[in-house]
């Protein structure tokens, strides 16, 4: 799992399935305890194994080629009954595995592995320490008006001394 992100709340999913590739987001509505990209831990929920039923935003992908009709396509209803290429080695306490990137869904309607993750749903944020932790050198490349050498320089403090 060293190279593949967690999947968490707001993720977006496709089915392979539908006729116009529209794209839906995943709800967790298994778990309110565990959080991964989230520093105040109000936003991203991990995803399990867990979230079965109706678990996306919509519950839908637009129209579906498995139900055809004389002359179009009946909607989709989303419904996952089942997730495979999860994360095995570890169990949250809503006793589901966590859903990663390679991670995919079965739709009833569909087959085995119909519905797979489009983008993960973290997000990167800079932190202080990201600033503390990059190559001056490089950062000034990249950006050359901000001199982050001079964003860390520690004045020294005459606490105690009278002039």
């Amino acid at each position: 799992m060293s190279e593949k992100h967690v999947i968490v709340q707001g993720a977006t999913v496709k089915c392979k399935f539908s006729v116009e590739p529209k794209l839906d987001k995943l709800e967790v509505k298994t778990q309110k305890k565990h959080y991964a990209n989230d520093k105040e831990g109000t936003e991203k929920l991990i995803a399990t194994t867990k979230e079965i039923g109706q678990t996306l935003e919509k519950n839908t992908f637009g129209k579906c080629k498995k139900q055809p009709t004389w002359s179009d396509y009946l909607p989709c209803k989303a419904v996952i009954t089942e997730w495979s290429g999860f994360y095995e080695k570890v169990t949250l306490s809503n006793q589901g595995k966590i859903l990663t990137e390679d991670s995919k869904a079965t739709c009833p309607m569909g087959a085995p592995d119909c519905i797979e993750i489009v983008n993960h749903g973290q997000i990167a944020k800079l932190s202080e320490q990201n600033f503390k932790n990059i190559d001056p050198m490089l950062h000034n490349q990249i950006n050359p008006l901000v001199d982050v050498r001079q964003m860390y320089k520690v004045e020294a403090k005459h606490d105690g001394i009278d002039f």
